[in-house]
C-alpha cells in the first residue's frame, strides 16, 4: 500500500474546519482560473494570427520576385515567364505554389463618382482557394480563352464609395493611358477588413495590364511564391535567391509588411510574460495554501514522526494533497477554458473593431496539443514548487508538535 497516498486520501475525506476548506477551494479555484485564462489566451492568439495570415496571404505571397526598378509607383518593369526560376520551380521542394501577377494604377469612374485604385492583374494560375473566403457577394472572375476578361472584383469599401453592386458596369482609366479607357463588369465584391487592400485594390485579368503596357503574353510584373512551411521562410528565400537573375529582386512578406509582423511578434512576447505571471501567482497561492494545511495538521505530523515516519514520507502526504487540488483545478479549468472558447467560436459573443483588428469578432483557434502542454506544464511547475513548503516538515519536532494546539 502507498502509505503517503493513503493518509492524504484519509485527510481529504476527514471533516475539516471551515477555514481549511475555504483555502482548499481557493487553491482549486486559482489553478482552474489560471489554466482557463491560459487556454483562452492561446486560443485567441492562435486564432488572431491564423486569421491575419489567411487575410494577408490571400492577396500577398510569402515571397515576391520582381524586376529592380527605381520607380516607387505601382508601375512595374516586366519579367518573363521563361526564366529558370519560373520554369523549374518544382526543383525547390519547399515551394507549394507559384503564380504570376502585375499591378497598375488607375481611376474607376461611374456616372456620379471617381476613385483612384490599383488593379492587380491575375492569371489562371491564381490560387482562388486562398482568396475565395473573402468574397462576400458574386463570384470569382472567369477567364476567356482569347481575349482578356472584362470582369473584376472590387472591395466592399470601393463598392460603397462608388455605389456599385455585382453586375454593374464601370469605366477604368489607367494613368499612363488616359485616352484608352476600358469598360469593366463587377463580377464580385470582397472584404478582407485590411485597409491596405480594401481601400484601393481591385482584381482583374493580367492580360488587360499586358495590353495597356504593350507587353507580350510571357511578360508579367512579378512571381508570387507560396511555400509549404512559413517557418522556413528565411531558408527558402536563400534557395530562391540563388536561382533569380541579377536584375531581379526578392521581397519577403515579413519585409513588405514589417510593421504587421513586428506587432504579431510583440503579441508572442507579451504572451510569454502574461503566462509567466499567471503561473507565478498560481504557484504562490498553492505554496500559501499548503503551508496552512500543514499548520493545521501539525499534531498529526508529530504523531507520524513519533511512530517512525520519515520526513520524506510525511512530505509526500502533503504533496499528494497538493496534487489532488491541482488535478481538480485542471478539470474545472479545462471545462471553463474550452467551454468559453467554444461559446465564442460558435456564437461570436465578443465583437472587435475591424479598423483596428482586421476582423469584427474575437477569433478562436483550438490547438489541442498546446492545451495538453499547458496542462502538463501547470502540473509539473506547480507540483515542483510545492516541494519548497514541505521542507518545513523537516524542522518540526515530534514532542512539540504533538502538544501543538490550533
Amino acid at each position: 500500500m502507498n502509505f503517503p497516498y493513503f493518509i492524504s486520501q484519509r485527510i481529504q475525506n476527514t471533516k475539516t474546519t471551515s477555514f481549511s476548506g475555504t483555502v482548499t477551494r481557493i487553491g482549486v479555484g486559482s489553478i482552474a482560473i489560471g489554466l482557463s485564462v491560459m487556454i483562452v489566451a492561446f486560443a485567441v492568439l492562435f486564432g488572431f494570427k491564423d486569421a491575419i495570415h489567411q487575410k494577408l496571404f490571400s492577396l500577398t505571397p510569402h515571397i515576391k520576385v520582381s524586376k529592380f526598378s527605381a520607380n516607387e509607383s505601382y508601375e512595374e518593369n516586366p519579367i518573363t515567364q521563361q526564366s529558370d526560376l519560373f520554369r523549374n520551380h518544382k526543383s525547390i521542394k519547399e515551394i507549394a505554389h507559384i503564380q504570376t501577377a502585375a499591378t497598375k494604377a488607375g481611376i474607376l469612374k461611374t456616372r456620379q463618382d471617381i476613385l483612384g485604385v490599383v488593379m492587380k492583374g491575375i492569371n489562371r494560375d491564381f490560387d482562388f482557394k486562398r482568396f475565395e473566403p473573402n468574397i462576400i457577394k458574386g463570384k470569382q472572375i472567369s477567364f476567356s480563352k482569347d481575349e482578356y476578361s472584362k470582369e473584376i472584383l472590387i472591395s466592399n469599401i470601393i463598392a460603397n464609395k462608388l455605389n456599385l453592386s455585382v453586375g454593374n458596369d464601370v469605366i477604368i482609366y489607367f494613368l499612363n493611358a488616359p485616352d484608352r479607357p476600358r469598360k469593366l463588369i463587377v463580377k464580385g465584391i470582397y472584404e478582407t477588413q485590411m485597409e491596405e487592400f480594401d481601400k484601393t485594390l481591385i482584381i482583374g485579368d493580367i492580360r488587360l495590364i499586358q495590353k495597356m503596357n504593350n507587353w507580350g503574353a510571357d511578360s508579367v510584373g512579378s512571381y508570387e511564391i507560396y511555400i509549404n512551411d512559413f517557418e522556413q521562410l528565411d531558408a527558402v528565400t536563400k534557395k530562391i535567391q540563388r536561382k533569380i537573375q541579377p536584375d531581379m529582386k526578392l521581397e519577403k512578406v515579413t519585409t513588405l509588411y514589417m510593421g504587421l509582423f513586428d506587432w504579431l511578434g510583440m503579441l508572442d512576447r507579451n504572451m510569454v510574460i502574461f503566462l509567466s505571471l499567471i503561473l507565478f501567482v498560481a504557484s504562490f497561492n498553492m505554496i500559501s495554501i499548503l503551508l496552512v494545511l500543514m499548520l493545521e495538521r501539525t499534531p498529526m505530523i508529530g504523531v507520524l514522526k513519533a511512530l517512525g515516519g520519515s520526513n520524506w514520507q510525511i512530505r509526500k502526504i502533503f504533496l499528494w494533497s497538493g496534487f489532488s487540488m491541482i488535478f481538480r483545478g485542471l478539470i474545472y479549468g479545462n471545462l471553463l477554458g474550452v467551454g468559453l472558447c467554444l461559446l465564442q467560436k460558435q456564437f461570436k459573443l465578443i465583437p472587435l473593431d475591424p479598423v483596428n483588428y482586421y476582423m469584427n469578432t474575437v477569433p478562436i483557434m483550438m490547438d489541442w496539443p498546446v492545451i495538453l502542454l499547458l496542462n502538463l506544464a501547470t502540473v509539473s511547475l506547480v507540483l515542483f514548487v510545492l516541494i519548497i513548503p514541505t521542507f518545513v516538515i523537516t524542522r518540526i519536532e515530534p514532542v512539540k508538535a504533538i502538544v501543538f494546539r490550533k
